[in-house]
């Protein structure tokens, strides 16, 4: 059945004028304001230094002193290159989630209390282990973070708590524009097989076995790819003694090294499309792989180039055109991304629906202007005077100089890599900008990534020279909207709905349906409990034991909603969804709500084709989408959009189980993901033509 939810720089000149001696006194020349001072020379940096030791095991250790705060952090990092995970994607991010999960001699909850204890922080991942408390907890820490990297135990309870958890981050991310762009972008760009293109879904994460993270633990955990870095009120010769003591014991084989071959390039912009339904705004990703590294000659004037065009800033191309000048989007941003594999860039924007072609248009010309015109001096000039405060910035946390360190180790930089980066920065030329462009913008070379509503396709087609790329919301690749066959209609298929749920003539001697069950949200769980009477009255109560959560009643006419015992405020459009959600047939009297439906076709939705039936306001705006099984007959998922003071939001129901009662099929479990946010109902018992007064229904 039916639920109402109430979803829930400036740059400063300092001039310093000598003063004339006291026995001459010379006639000042007048300034000439017209000619710019010439800027002096770039500073070299002093950086603080860091000392480096390797252990007889081949781990290396930087230990960078600040004794500015009695606190000290420990960074654990492997070098490795990406492992592609094929069907079990998703098991790496799980072996380094779980690694912190428990031990051969400590449970998670005896892990998270002793770094309770301590006031510290403990968090691994599937190439490092970190931590971080006050200096006089080291040896604490540090004990904890040896037992985790040498004695994880990979507990099945925690692997199936969180292979739950991300299963129902997945379909929170099917309603989330950005995720499901970041998803396309990474498959298009790289290809699904390329470890940085693959993806988890359902079928992979239960494809994973506890035997899968250990075997990737006892494969690519060893010293001989690890870089311990120590940053803090510690000296070196504590800090190699300590990476002695905890450290020095563990070993390890040789680390497989993969290589990939790199994406092919494209010949001709490529268009790949999802349809969200509803989607109120268009999420565009103009992006492709590109093989930039942070050895590469032109790194630096690399990312000059992409500060220009859109890397942050009310000042960048991107912004000025499409946000200042087109008012198309509050913003629009590029990324170029160094990779030790294959790097990336993506530039895009969140925009309307209907100027989605027209940004396209404005990300495509500023990509291009860059190749074919050279920037003025004042623009580059105002593009390293942010890049350097940035980087000054950046100097005040000690932890910067850690990872500098790293990077010169990792990376075999020169020694003064770092030290001399002002200089190389003030000797970039827009000549060197422009270079960087022609090597790097691919404005007729690349992937346009589109995630938007259906209506926007056709205008996207001219930006593609091959057919569009379509895909699902879950990144699996789609045929389109299929046009419905010969004699299928939307009446026919709410037809079929009622006969799949026991037959209109049953639901007619129906009075009043009565549904009690459970809904959990972040592990709470809520009692909730629907009523409906001669279906146009409508009660939904929340409550956790004898606390009312929420109360929303209708009678008919007048809505009522409490949150919390508060009166909660009620607008005309909350009034006409109760009457909608009230009435079974409501699909029969679309008419009388000012709404009709259309049948837009059939599609491939979670690996069952599905009927698209939508419904349409009274300026046949689609304000909900319904998907019915075609086997069956079941509607199995909906979507709606909404706009929030946060934006556009999409929440999507799905039902997993049904439940009879006296013939008839009512949904048993349900999913809802809104913003974000999943909820998880059961209905435990559905009580027909029981007992209900109208007193129940009764506003005050």
């Amino acid at each position: 059945m039916k639920f109402i939810y109430t979803l829930l720089a400036a740059l400063l000149v300092s001039t310093a004028i000598a003063q004339p001696s006291k026995k001459t006194t010379p006639k000042a020349t007048p300034l000439d304001r017209s000619i710019v001072p010439q800027p002096g020379p770039a500073p070299k940096i002093q950086i603080g230094k860091a000392t480096s030791f390797t252990l007889e095991n081949g781990m290396k250790v930087i230990v960078v002193e600040n004794h500015k705060l009695p606190n000290v952090t420990y960074s654990l990092s492997l070098n490795l290159t990406p492992i592609a995970e094929g069907n079990k994607a998703g098991y790496i991010s799980i072996a380094g989630d779980l690694l912190s999960a428990g031990t051969t001699t400590k449970t998670k909850g005896q892990i998270d209390e002793a770094i309770d204890f301590i006031g510290g922080q403990l968090s691994t991942s599937a190439s490092s282990v970190s931590g971080s408390c006050l200096s006089k907890h080291s040896e604490t820490l540090l004990a904890l973070m040896q037992d985790i990297l040498l004695h994880p135990s990979f507990p099945e309870e925690e692997l199936e708590k969180t292979r739950k958890q991300m299963i129902s981050g997945l379909t929170s991310e099917k309603t989330d524009p950005n995720a499901v762009s970041d998803k396309i972008g990474n498959m298009v760009r790289y290809g699904a097989r390329h470890p940085y293109g693959e993806f988890a879904t359902e079928n992979t994460l239960n494809n994973i076995k506890r035997e899968d993270l250990m075997g990737y633990y006892q494969t690519y955990f060893s010293p001989l790819v690890a870089t311990l870095v120590v940053v803090g009120d510690v000296t070196p010769e504590q800090a190699l003694a300590s990476a002695k003591k905890y450290f020095g014991e563990w070993t390890g084989n040789a680390v497989p090294v993969r290589t990939y071959p790199a994406p092919a390039e494209l010949k001709g912009n490529q268009v790949a499309f999802v349809a969200m339904p509803g989607a109120v705004q268009s999420v565009i990703d103009v992006t492709y792989a590109m093989p930039l590294n942070i050895t590469s000659a032109d790194y630096l004037a690399a990312t000059v180039l992409n500060n220009i065009l859109g890397g942050s800033g009310f000042q960048t191309r991107l912004m000025q055109n499409l946000r200042e000048d087109k008012a198309y989007t509050y913003g629009a941003y590029s990324s170029m991304s160094p990779d030790d594999v294959i790097g990336n860039f993506s530039a895009g924007a969140s925009v309307r629906n209907d100027v989605s072609d027209s940004a396209i248009v404005q990300l495509l010309f500023e990509m291009d202007r860059l190749c074919t015109e050279a920037v003025s001096a004042e623009t580059l000039k105002s593009a390293k005077s942010i890049m350097s405060g940035a980087f000054a910035r950046r100097l005040e946390n000690a932890g910067t100089v850690a990872q500098f360190a790293y990077n010169i180790s990792k990376y075999n930089l020169p020694a003064d890599y770092y030290e001399t980066y002002l200089e190389r920065l003030n000797a970039i030329t827009t000549e060197d900008v422009q270079a960087a462009a022609k090597k790097y913008l691919k404005a007729n070379n690349c992937y346009i990534s589109v995630v938007g509503n259906k209506d926007i396709l056709e205008k996207l087609k001219q930006f593609s020279k091959r057919e569009v790329m379509q895909f699902n919301t879950d990144g699996s690749v789609s045929k389109g909207i299929i046009p419905p066959a010969a004699g299928v209609t939307a009446a026919t298929v709410v037809e079929a709905y009622y006969a799949a749920n026991g037959g209109k003539d049953k639901f007619k001697k129906v009075k009043s349906i009565k549904q009690e069950g459970k809904m959990s949200v972040m592990g709470t769980s809520i009692n909730m409990e629907t009523l409906t009477l001669d279906n146009k009255m409508l009660r939904v109560e929340m409550s956790m034991g004898p606390i009312k959560v929420s109360t929303q009643i209708f009678d008919g006419t007048n809505l009522v909603v409490k949150s919390m015992g508060k009166d909660a405020p009620v607008e005309a459009s909350d009034i006409l969804k109760a009457k909608m959600e009230a009435d079974f047939f409501v699909r029969d009297h679309m008419a009388d709500f000012g709404h009709s439906i259309n049948l837009a076709g059939s599609i491939m939705r979670n690996e069952k084709e599905v009927y698209i039936l939508e419904t349409l306001d009274e300026k046949k705006k689609v304000v909900k989408t319904e998907y019915f099984d075609k086997a069956s007959g079941q509607l199995v998922s909906t979507l709606e959009s909404k706009e929030t003071e946060q934006g556009p939001m999409t929440s999507e129901t799905n039902i997993k189980e049904f439940m009879t009662v006296d013939g008839m099929t009512f949904p048993k479990s349900i999913q809802l993901n809104a913003g974000g946010q999943v909820l998880d109902i059961v209905m435990e018992k559905i009580t027909i033509n029981g007992k209900v007064s109208k007193k129940a229904f009764k506003v005050d």
